[in-house]
């Protein structure tokens, strides 16, 4: 697995747990990256950028949720199924204010939800980041 995969499976990690802890990602991150207990599972070295893309998504979340709400056809942001809502964020996110190609953000937020949630969900994540990659341009005038 490449380090820009491992580093969005971090970045999504952490997103994940902070939902469902309850917790504010960045507070969660900031533990992370403080980590230096060997029995801690955040101990293990945090990749920059899955802190850069954590931040990213805590920066846009808003903007992200309202996107997510608009084009995510019969799903309202709240009730996806919680990985497919965190992989949708990190994909956004890096599709709109990334640094990396257009595909490579949709192919590695759809192999996140390949590996990590149910059957559907990649075709999902595929559909909904397509459908704000056909409207990018506008979504960022």
């Amino acid at each position: 697995m490449a380090a820009r995969s491992k580093a969005r499976k971090r970045a999504l990690d952490v997103l994940f747990e902070a939902e469902q802890r309850g917790l504010p990602p960045m507070d969660l991150l900031a533990q992370r990256l403080a980590s230096t207990n060997p029995s801690d599972p955040g101990a293990t070295a945090m990749p920059q950028y899955a802190a850069d893309l954590v931040e990213l998504v805590v920066d846009h979340l808003p903007r992200i949720d309202e996107l997510l709400s608009t084009y995510s056809q019969g799903w309202t942001v709240a009730r996806m199924p919680d990985v497919d809502r965190c992989v949708l964020r990190l994909g956004t996110a890096e599709l709109l204010w990334g640094d990396v190609p257009d595909a490579v953000a949709v192919d590695e937020a759809v192999d996140l939800a390949r590996t990590l949630s149910t059957d559907d969900s990649p075709a999902f994540v595929n559909g909904v980041l397509g459908r704000l990659l056909g409207m990018k341009p506008a979504l960022l005038a």
